[in-house]
């Protein structure tokens, strides 16, 4: 960036943002600002997700996105001022801790005040003694052990708290929302209560724009996944906007935060891939809806993971970064097969008959634990040798795929499997969601199982269309009927 042809700053990364104080550049206007992003489609090294390194899409990769896709504004501030706020709850003390970041060391003092529909239910301040100040803040009522779930935020009942961070003259609105992830006895916790994720695959694609999105679409796009049943979203190889994930704290969505891939292995896409992922963790932290971190897909950058110890050594050390930037949620080293040290397992698997699912999956669970540890439907092992599986939950992260097109882009598309008619396409989508749903925790009382799933995928995307939407949004069923499938509420079994 160049402001009145004087360099003032850069950033690297695609997916992540960066703010630049112009302050000490200004003088009597007017002003040029020269923006200038270089993004090299041949570059194996940079962190691109589904983004082809081939001029033309192929397979499952999709047409690039350049340039500036997420919003850009300016702003005036005063010198000492907020410039990020991390929010942590503590469920059993009930505390809710903001981590704020200033613009310049200060001794000040940092105000937090909290409140829900109008109340002010906590306050506290704390001196900065430097950049960053931590400010713990009691919640009036949180001390009740019988009252105090009802300001937890979770699906069904998103109770989301208003807030506000004061330091000088600087006075910054935000919000929170109080809830706790973890896993237990091969279940998935949300408030240390288990829930099963119902889960689908976005790839966050639209048709004329790509990866970038309006506030409309942001918003719709959150919405629709509720509507058809799903309480949960694997935003798939792309750091999701923000606004996205506001709608989906507004919504209870529970959200899978992914890192795009690399599709080499060097140091330039280690350090890449290391310096994008800390700034998306960090800058996602806060919202409550996000409730695990994918920092690797299907060994995708790291396809010897199995036999090269450098690359396994790299999965791992992303794990346990991704662990001491936030140890608050469950982290999954390599997504689909080959996983190391990681808080789940996970599974792709795109078999089209749900019989061959039902096989696999709905079987006692010393049964299903000796399959995570032996070689998956991807002719790769599910957990790396060496691992020892200590209970953790089993998800079912990628299947499905089933592709039903009509118009004339039909014939160069593809799914895992295909369907020749609307009847067709909903017997196909059926069998396969009942095997799985017959497979999880809590079907007619199942104790153990499959802890939750991924449908893939959410809409169709350029060439491949195996979505329960078109790329327009359009769904293929009537809704109720798509939502009766996915809630396993289906009557023509």
């Amino acid at each position: 960036m160049w402001l009145d042809g004087r360099l003032v700053g850069a950033h690297q990364g695609g997916h992540t943002p960066f703010a630049l104080d112009l302050t000490d550049h200004l003088g009597a206007g007017p002003h040029a600002l020269v923006v200038r992003a270089e993004d090299d489609p041949h570059d194996t090294a940079q962190p691109r997700g589904k983004q082809d390194w081939h001029e033309d899409p192929h397979a499952i990769w999709y047409h690039r996105t350049t340039g500036i896709w997420q919003p850009v504004w300016l702003e005036s501030v005063a010198a000492l001022h907020v410039t990020g706020i991390r929010w942590t709850s503590d469920l059993a003390r009930g505390t809710a801790t903001a981590q704020v970041g200033l613009s310049r060391r200060a001794d000040e003092d940092v105000t937090v005040r909290i409140a829900h529909e109008g109340a002010v239910i906590g306050e506290a301040r704390a001196r900065a003694g430097g950049s960053q100040v931590t400010v713990t803040v009691p919640l009036a009522g949180q001390d009740n052990g019988q009252n105090y779930e009802r300001l937890l935020w979770r699906p069904g009942s998103p109770v989301l708290l208003d807030a506000w961070v004061g330091v000088g003259e600087d006075a910054v609105a935000s919000y929170l929302g109080l809830r706790s992830v973890g896993a237990a006895d091969g279940r998935f916790l949300l408030n240390d209560r288990p829930v099963v994720l119902r889960s689908v695959l976005s790839q966050g694609y639209w048709p004329r724009t790509h990866l970038a999105a309006t506030e409309h679409d942001l918003r719709r796009e959150a919405e629709l996944i509720a509507e058809l049943g799903f309480n949960s979203v694997r935003v798939h190889q792309k750091v999701e906007d923000p606004r996205f994930l506001y709608h989906a704290d507004r919504l209870g969505l529970l959200v899978w935060g992914e890192m795009p891939a690399t599709y080499s292995f060097s140091d330039e896409a280690v350090a890449r891939t290391v310096a994008e992922w800390t700034e998306a963790v960090r800058r996602d932290a806060s919202h409550p809806s996000i409730v695990t971190w994918v920092p690797l897909n299907e060994s995708w950058g790291v396809q010897h993971i199995a036999s090269r110890e450098d690359q396994r050594v790299f999965a791992e050390a992303l794990y346990h970064l991704t662990k001491a930037l936030d140890p608050t949620r469950p982290v999954v080293s390599n997504d689909g097969w080959e996983l190391g040290t990681s808080d789940l397992w996970t599974v792709h698997d795109y078999e089209s008959d749900g019989g061959v699912l039902a096989d696999r999956y709905d079987v006692p669970e010393a049964d299903l634990r000796a399959y995570i540890g032996g070689i998956g439907p991807s002719g790769r092992r599910i957990r790396l040798q060496g691992t020892v599986d200590g209970g953790e939950p089993v998800m079912l992260t990628e299947f499905g795929g089933v592709k039903w097109a009509t118009g004339p882009e039909a014939d160069d598309a593809w799914g895992y499997s295909e369907a020749a008619s609307a009847e067709d396409y909903d017997r196909r989508v059926g069998d396969i969601l009942r095997a799985v749903q017959g497979a999880s925790i809590g079907h007619r009382g199942r104790r153990t199982g499959l802890a939750g799933w991924c449908w893939t995928q959410l809409t169709d995307t350029l060439q491949e269309v195996n979505g329960l939407l078109t790329a327009e949004r359009e769904p293929k069923l009537p809704m109720e009927r798509l939502r009766a499938l996915v809630l396993g509420e289906d009557d023509r079994k």
